[in-house]
């Protein structure tokens, strides 16, 4: 089983999970916030094309997640999973038109807690606070490993702690550093929606998550949704690498250019 990151960060986001047993390859796309023409280059750097991915699992409505997500799932037929209330909002907002056209047979609805059967790979979608209509993010696995994906989320909960306790691999959000956020240029009401209980985790608030989610498996730790103004890589690095108690080298960053190459999970 392995992951890598197309791009993360406000510009865009999108994950490859894959999982093979053998003769069988499943991989999922986990957000899709680019153009067609962008995230076919994207995946082409990590030697995939739309006609490898298995199904695409969009995580919550917000342009820099859903993208290309309804073209790229119609043009070749891929099954699209997310939640009733993300599918509503992107039925009320923008892409309307091609939420309306989009096969419904491509259409699965994923559910708070209900396991996704999917290929060589088994998912778990869970609930998470933030600004967004029943956003949901995953916990994946292949029997023998797995992988905990959690970025936009505003504030830790008992669930989502729990969904993430024995990964072998975690993809974090590490959105802001506090002090960088509260001395920017920002308007006053974006910093009150990113600072409040349904807006981003600081590096802070991500060191929290990743000491009481550590554990003798834990092998590969990656900061992602880094904001450009309000971050720097060495902040987040040095944050997670303090609740590990291990080196900043230790820990990855998903870039918004240039993703983070394919991380086996051994």
């Amino acid at each position: 089983m392995r992951f890598c990151s197309l791009g993360s960060g406000s510009g865009g986001n999108a994950t490859l999970i894959e999982a093979s047993q053998g003769i069988t390859t499943t991989t999922l796309l986990v957000d899709c916030g680019f153009s067609l023409r962008e995230l076919t280059r994207r995946l082409a750097r990590a030697e995939r094309r739309p006609e490898d991915l298995s199904a695409i699992f969009i995580t919550h409505e917000h342009g820099d997640h859903v993208g290309c997500a309804l073209g790229l799932a119609q043009r070749y037929r891929i099954p699209l999973w997310t939640s009733r209330g993300t599918w509503r909002a992107i039925g009320q907002g923008c892409q309307a038109a091609q939420a309306e056209a989009l096969d419904p047979a491509l259409l699965h609805l994923a559910r708070d807690g209900e396991a996704i059967e999917l290929g060589d790979l088994a998912l778990q979608p869970f609930a998470v606070p933030h600004d967004a209509h029943e956003p949901l993010q995953l916990s994946c696995g292949d029997g023998h490993r797995r992988l905990g994906l959690l970025t936009d989320v505003g504030s830790i909960t008992d669930q989502l702690l729990a969904r993430l306790q024995g990964c072998d691999g975690l993809l974090l959000e590490c959105n802001h550093d506090e002090a960088l956020l509260r001395a920017s240029s920002y308007p006053a009401s974006l910093k009150r929606r990113i600072l409040g209980s349904h807006g981003h985790l600081s590096n802070e608030s991500a060191a929290q998550i990743l000491g009481r989610c550590s554990n003798d498996r834990l092998r590969r730790v990656a900061a992602a949704h880094l904001s450009a103004s309000n971050n720097r890589p060495e902040l987040a690095r040095q944050a997670l690498a303090q609740a590990l108690g291990g080196a900043p080298a230790d820990i990855l960053v998903a870039d918004q250019a240039l993703g983070l190459d394919w991380q086996d999970l051994l």
